[in-house]
């Protein structure tokens, strides 16, 4: 499913202004399976999910997504592969100008799903996630607590082959992050492979999976 291969990444056009955010990256992560990315600030989680997204290209090595390498992908099969990865931003990066539902419903509009649906699943969903009074507000209207829940049922909406998620529980309280961690959790078991950046230690503790560690841009513990 995912493969990264004596992966690097480096920020910088010319020797010796370059900066190392990741170094020999070497992992492998089945299809179905689950792992927690950890790290302290700083250590490089966000540039590896951003590879894994394909927001980024490495500088070095190489990565693999459902089997195929992602430097052979040229501009359409980037994003017939973006179909299939659902991603919570640490920052939400709603669209200001649309409401909750519309927000959450845009990836399955661009799928071409019957408009009845999208407005059943969307519903379902914004219900499930306690946003269901708020469907017709715009981000600027909500907390941030209620817009990370509003990022996180876009992400999951479509049912993505692949799910990323950074510090997707940041702006919640314990038992909103419990509510979400079931949801991802949920996901996982029906075939759904994740993995969730995070600093909230208690949070893994409390749903062990196997985990990749970071620091300084390098690997310290996978397992």
């Amino acid at each position: 499913m995912i493969r990264f291969t004596h992966v690097g990444l480096r920020y910088g056009k010319s020797p010796g202004t370059e900066s190392v955010a990741l170094d020999d990256i070497d992992f492998e992560i089945p299809e179905g399976g689950f792992r927690w990315l950890t790290g302290p600030s700083g250590a490089g989680k966000t540039s590896l999910l951003k590879l894994m997204y394909l927001a980024l290209h490495p500088s070095e090595g190489r990565i693999d997504l459902f089997g195929t390498p992602t430097s052979r992908l040229d501009r359409r099969g980037i994003a017939l592969l973006r179909r299939r990865i659902g991603v919570v931003y640490q920052d939400f990066r709603l669209l200001q100008h649309l409401t909750a539902f519309d927000n959450v419903a845009l990836p399955l509009r661009l799928a071409r799903r019957k408009e009845a649906q999208v407005r059943a699943d969307v519903t379902e969903l914004l219900r499930w996630v306690g946003l269901s009074g708020r469907l017709d507000h715009r981000p600027d209207e909500m907390s941030g607590g209620e817009q990370q829940r509003v990022a996180i049922a876009r992400a999951v909406i479509a049912k993505p082959s692949l799910l990323v998620a950074d510090e997707p529980t940041g702006n919640l309280d314990d038992d909103q992050a419990e509510r979400l961690m079931h949801l991802i959790r949920s996901l996982n078991r029906l075939g759904t492979t994740v993995i969730v950046a995070t600093h909230n230690l208690g949070l893994v503790a409390r749903h062990p999976a196997p985990m990749i560690e970071l620091q300084d841009g390098r690997m310290t513990w996978h397992g």
